[in-house]
């Protein structure tokens, strides 16, 4: 015999109201005129979200909901991202890395960012989100993207800004700039002009360059037991940042740095190379995630590469 629930429930949509039934006496009331999908994520849990094209529409029914190992979570993934490997991959991969270094931050007690080549302040937001509450120093040599992280950090006490780039020796230099978040101190090698159209033209700016050793009693003025952590993204001039940190650098509890697989700046250093500099240093990888990919070859071009210093680890 029908319930008067269920015979109020079919009624309903006459009155511009949608029911979705998701189980046994449960059901989902929405005024709403756009279509909405039910996904079943696992046992009594569902997913509702508004369709993009209806009940037919391809994406929607070939949603997945896909458990991640043994950890209890669950990735939910419609049609189109589940047949998007290489974007699925590269947005898997930013968003483990983040994870990974804000864990890595939390488990060595890092108190103090070096966030080397900060564009807009990006990098220093994720972080923020992620829980970090500890110090960031970030450095942006260009003056338009500097703007713009002079505005971001505005409202952070604990965040400082410094307009320069970091090198090997103090000097000035021209960047090349006008290539959104690929501004570099190196030109583009054959291989980085047939990849991005933007390394065509280029305008330049002069900019001062620092140490990166001259620059840390500063940064680092205020914290009673500094324990810094080194960020390096600075399209193909990490190594010369690195070399500037000089005998200092066995200060850094950990370090990334976005190295090279195929070569997109003339003159940097290829993966190889960067790695055994960081190893020789005294740093242990504890992380690799993939930053961009050939879509016709599927190579990776470049990887985040997360290194901490193992000797730096807190006793618990």
């Amino acid at each position: 015999m029908q319930t008067f629930y269920r015979r109020l429930l079919r009624l309903m949509p006459r009155i511009g109201v949608q029911v979705t039934d998701i189980a046994p006496g449960t059901a989902l009331v929405s005024r709403s005129a756009i279509p909405l999908t039910v996904t079943g994520a696992d046992k009594g849990t569902w997913v509702v979200r508004r369709a993009k094209g209806g009940a037919g529409d391809h994406a929607d029914a070939d949603a997945r909901a896909v458990r991640l190992g043994g950890t209890g979570a669950l990735l939910l993934m419609d049609g189109a991202a589940r047949h998007d490997e290489r974007g699925l991959q590269l947005a898997a991969a930013e968003y483990l890395c983040a994870q990974h270094v804000a864990a890595m931050l939390a488990l060595y007690d890092a108190n103090c960012v070096f966030d080397v080549g900060a564009n807009s302040g990006q990098y220093a937001r994720r972080l923020r989100r992620l829980g970090y509450t500890g110090r960031i120093v970030s450095f942006e040599p260009t003056s338009k993207a500097f703007a713009e992280l002079e505005k971001a950090a505005a409202q952070d006490p604990d965040w400082h800004v410094y307009r320069c780039g970091l090198g090997r020796t103090e000097t000035t230099a021209e960047i090349h700039t006008g290539w959104k978040t690929m501004n570099s101190l190196l030109g583009p090698s054959d291989y980085g002009k047939d990849r991005y159209s933007r390394f065509h033209t280029s305008d330049t700016e002069e900019i001062r360059v620092r140490r990166l050793d001259e620059v840390m009693d500063e940064a680092l003025d205020g914290l009673a037991d500094p324990r810094p952590y080194l960020k390096m993204d600075t399209q193909g001039y990490d190594l010369e940042v690195f070399a500037g940190a000089g005998k200092r650098v066995g200060e850094f509890v950990g370090m990334q740095s976005e190295v090279a697989v195929l070569r997109l700046y003339e003159g940097s250093p290829g993966m190889g190379e960067a790695v055994a500099t960081y190893e020789a240093a005294g740093f242990g990888i504890t992380g690799m995630y993939p930053v961009t990919r050939e879509a016709a070859t599927g190579r990776v071009i470049e990887f985040d590469c997360v290194l901490m210093r193992a000797d730096a680890a807190p006793r618990r």
